[in-house]
């Protein structure tokens, strides 16, 4: 679905990837995981078009039977429209609309009225909390409540590709098994999921595949299983367990 090919970014002066090259597969869950200033969420905002690579491709190939298609230079709405949608770290929720609007926000590109208001219903679904609080501003949210709105908000684009940049962050352990457990369902249900977690533990477990970066540049890849039992990535990542 995604091929990233050697591409080499800067974020003013930076050099934040350094020929970089990541590949997710049709209905994978794929993981980055890295320290404090790797680069993931620079991948993932030039994956989503808020950054430029200054060489490199980085080709999206929507459905089996599409063709692939160069997104490395199109702007963050086109890559929308072809079904990609980004859920940012710090959840960027509007947080004084209410928990509906913020979640129509999300569809935004969209014209299908009925099928807009059939995928609403379904996110919560999905998330009953947001059905019951669908007229409270998102701000008066808990941290956890908010991290569902953010991902909710995702889906109304209708995603064939969710990328998602540390949805953990800040959420107590329980929160994160059950929005982990949401995000299987929803990898389930036909949408790829390429997702930057801290928590390496959960984000191996609940992966296909990931892949390490270290200063910009992708150092070890694999199955999930394999990276966990690797030595160098359970001292570094993985508490040493």
């Amino acid at each position: 679905m995604l091929r990233v090919k050697d591409i080499h970014v800067y974020r003013d002066r930076t050099y934040v990837l350094q020929g970089v090259s990541l590949e997710v597969g049709h209905g994978e869950i794929v993981a980055l995981i890295g320290a404090n200033g790797a680069g993931k969420t620079s991948m993932l905002r030039t994956i989503s078009g808020l950054l430029r690579p200054k060489t490199g491709s980085i080709i999206y190939n929507p459905r089996l039977d599409a063709e692939d298609i160069d997104i490395s230079r199109l702007l963050p709405e086109q890559i929308v429209s072809l079904g990609i949608s980004h859920c940012p770290e710090g959840r960027g929720i509007f947080s004084r609309l209410s928990v509906r609007e913020n979640l129509l926000v999300g569809a935004y590109l969209r014209k299908d009225k009925k099928e807009i208001l059939k995928d609403y219903e379904q996110i919560c679904g999905i998330f009953p909390i947001l059905g019951e609080r669908s007229g409270q501003t998102a701000g008066s949210l808990s941290g956890g409540e908010q991290e569902m709105l953010a991902v909710g908000r995702a889906l109304m684009s209708r995603p064939r590709l969710l990328i998602l940049d540390e949805p953990s962050l800040g959420l107590g352990p329980i929160i994160v098994e059950n929005l982990f457990k949401i995000l299987r369902q929803i990898n389930a249900q036909g949408v790829t999921v390429l997702l930057v977690e801290q928590n390496a533990v959960m984000a191996l477990d609940l992966a296909n595949r990931a892949y390490v970066l270290e200063t910009g540049r992708v150092t070890l890849f694999g199955s999930s299983q394999d990276l966990a039992k690797d030595e160098k990535v359970r001292s570094a990542y993985l508490g040493g367990v």
